[in-house]
């Protein structure tokens, strides 16, 4: 996808702008919060995407999602999609919506680029909290809580990850295990008291029971104003 979207959204950069000393944010940041990140993986998720969004306080880094944009062609159609690569936020930042309207202001504009065709986001996680973000500010998402998932988003979601990520996806349960897989550090993998009785929770840690492990849970959502919940409405006001 070469299209250059028209005015700029703060938090939003093309890959190619960022200089060293940014990387060098990104990765720090990361390698704070994952074990078994190496630069060397860093660098290939980073330049497999287009581009980037980011959240700073004072100009310090405190969060950061890498994207790939571009086509995809399902049953004859022409396709929109949005893959998500290295996404963290700092624990400081955990209570603040900056991401999340940065976010969500950066894929609609990147959307809007090509209106004429249906935009969707295959998200991987092996995070509750990443996981939870779905529900919060997107009313149709799969697979999730007590909804099963309509056949043709299984089709796609199947089609979308085997093709990106091939034999390291296992179509029957959704989950993407890759050679070097990167864990949460310490307690921020782990469950915190009373999280699990939330139902989107509960849910995501009976399809990845692995998720501390480094397994990530494939999940999609179509991406425009109309799939929005009220929060995620707030976010672009």
């Amino acid at each position: 996808m070469t299209e250059t979207p028209p005015r700029k959204i703060n938090g939003l950069l093309p890959r190619d702008a960022l200089s060293g000393a940014q990387r060098d944010e990104m990765f720090a940041l990361l390698s704070q919060h994952f074990d078994g990140v190496t630069r060397g993986q860093f660098e290939g998720d980073l330049a497999e995407k287009n581009w980037v969004v980011e959240i700073r306080r004072e100009g310090r880094l405190l969060g950061f999602s890498t994207l790939l944009v571009c086509e995809a062609q399902v049953d004859g159609a022409a396709l929109t999609v949005i893959y998500s690569g290295d996404t963290i936020v700092a624990p400081e930042a955990w209570g603040s919506p900056a991401l999340a309207r940065s976010w969500i202001a950066a894929v609609n504009h990147l959307r809007a680029a090509f209106p004429a065709r249906p935009c969707y986001w295959l998200l991987l996680t092996s995070g509750f909290r990443t996981y939870r973000f779905l529900p919060v500010f997107w009313r149709e998402f799969f697979p999730r809580h007590a909804t099963p998932t309509p056949p043709y988003e299984q089709r796609l979601l199947h089609h979308l990850a085997a093709t990106r990520y091939g034999t390291w996806h296992d179509a029957a349960s959704g989950i993407v295990r890759f050679p070097r897989p990167q864990r949460l550090r310490g307690q921020l993998g782990v469950l915190p008291a009373g999280r699990g009785a939330d139902a989107h929770v509960a849910f995501f840690i009976a399809r990845n029971p692995g998720h501390a492990c480094g397994d990530e849970l494939a999940c999609i959502t179509e991406i425009g104003e109309h799939n929005l919940t009220a929060a995620g409405r707030r976010m672009l006001a």
